[in-house]
């Protein structure tokens, strides 16, 4: 089975794989590192002209821990979970303090900066450093559940999926980043959660969701709620009424959100976004989080 999978997903990436930035050699782990947040749950055609604009502001990460943590909120922007733009601004903090402005090849060391998990840690520690480890995000993880499980959509994440990630890299490391690339590659692209493409699939023949005749086993998957209507769309249009002032200068905090629709709902969000430090209060004014 291993070959089965590995061989043609090498040879189906070589010539299929996107030309993404992160993915040049020379492109350097904290430029992976960033990526990697602004990755998490957010689409690739969103990320990269944020992460070019990010990069060009802060090359390093001293760079981005000179800066407030305001600045980093208000160029998040709208990617989304904008907490990640603060754990991106501690976690660059602990680099530029305690390793040297430089990102760690060391999995522990990884897993020790702010808003860095068992994902992201294994992914830069393999894209950047190319160590070996088996990365899975939701794309590896319904291309392992169809074909090496014949399932139609993969359970919740579980330590198998690392398990079955394992026993398909080769034991070149060079080899197994490309096996772990590829297979987020054909997930994002080809082997899609409602529209798989298996006529363009290089790894078809073995495919044990195929072999079974393409049963739908069911989705366990939890549905994100809608965001029309959420606490989440209170929050974003929070922070964008506070990105728009002036760097230095708040509102007043009746005066946030004066006009939302839902009072209960626009209190919730105020005290949400307050007790995850995205805003401040100081003499009534609200305003994005200081250094």
């Amino acid at each position: 089975m291993t070959t089965a999978l590995t061989a043609p997903l090498i040879s189906w990436y070589e010539e299929h794989a996107r030309e993404l930035p992160w993915r040049h050699p020379e492109f350097g782990a904290w430029g992976i590192l960033v990526s990697e947040f602004m990755l998490q749950q957010t689409q690739v055609s969103r990320v990269i002209p944020k992460l070019e604009a990010w990069l060009e502001r802060w090359p390093t990460p001293a760079a981005l821990a000179a800066a407030e943590p305001a600045e980093a909120v208000r160029m998040w922007g709208s990617l989304g979970y904008p907490r990640r733009a603060l754990w991106l601004h501690r976690a660059a903090t602990q680099l530029a303090q305690q390793h040297g402005n430089t990102v760690p090849d060391d999995l522990d060391a990884l897993l020790a900066l702010t808003g860095v998990g068992d994902y992201t840690a294994r992914a830069v520690a393999v894209f950047a450093f190319g160590s070996r480890h088996p990365v899975v995000d939701t794309n590896t993880r319904r291309v392992l559940a169809r074909a090496v499980e014949g399932r139609s959509q993969p359970g919740a994440p579980a330590k198998r999926d690392l398990d079955a990630m394992l026993a398909i890299l080769p034991a070149d490391a060079a080899a197994a980043q490309v096996v772990n690339a590829a297979a987020m590659e054909l997930g994002a692209v080809v082997c899609t959660s409602r529209s798989p493409r298996c006529e363009a699939c290089p790894v078809s023949a073995a495919c044990a969701w195929r072999a079974a005749g393409y049963p739908d086993t069911g989705d366990e998957r939890r549905r994100q709620a809608r965001y029309e209507g959420s606490d989440r769309q209170a929050r974003g249009a929070a922070l964008r009424e506070l990105r728009r002032l002036p760097a230095d200068d708040g509102l007043p905090v009746d005066a946030l959100l004066h006009a939302w629709p839902d009072r209960a709902q626009r209190d919730r969000a105020i005290t949400s976004l307050l007790g995850d430090g995205l805003i401040e209060l100081s003499d009534g004014l609200a305003h994005l989080p200081r250094a």
